[in-house]
């Protein structure tokens, strides 16, 4: 067991070690990106990464306040469905009300890895391993579609 002091060392480590890894890989775009801190350019619309003792997620979340707002971006995620799994290369969790670590309802769209620790660092590859492709083709995904979600903001 690593004291509180310790643990968020660890974290900090990995997603310093990530972004290392990451910082020669351009975005879709051809320009540099901060891979761990991802902004979309639409307000309400996140990438989000997490990994803790058990698993890791990967996600799109859509955090509006405003039920129908946030209904209408998650539907228009919908109408991308097709070119999303496509663009992924598999299928992903869509929830159109789920619950954030802060208590909110979102809409959030993921994939989740298992078996996985970030406080061991065996498991470090396997996490790069698994975020790597999947940030890449967000990433591309993303620079398709963005268009449609700034007129709609």
């Amino acid at each position: 067991m690593y004291s509180k002091e310790e643990a968020a060392k660890l974290r900090q480590q990995f997603w310093i070690s990530f972004g290392q890894y990451m910082k020669p890989v351009p975005a879709t775009d051809g320009y540099p990106v901060n891979w761990i801190n991802y902004k979309t350019g639409v307000k309400h619309v996140f990438i989000k990464m997490d990994v803790n003792t058990k698993k890791a997620i990967i996600s799109i979340q859509l955090t509006h306040t405003d039920e129908g707002i946030r209904e209408l971006f998650f539907n228009q995620f919908e109408e991308f469905k097709t070119l999303f799994a496509s663009s992924m290369g598999e299928q992903w969790h869509w929830m159109q009300d789920a619950t954030d670590e802060y208590g909110k309802t979102v809409s959030r769209i993921s994939t989740t890895l298992e078996n996985v620790n970030i406080y061991n660092k065996q498991d470090w590859p396997e996490l790069i391993s698994f975020f790597k492709p999947r940030l890449i083709a967000l990433d591309e995904f993303w620079d398709n579609v963005k268009p449609v979600f700034q007129n709609l903001s």
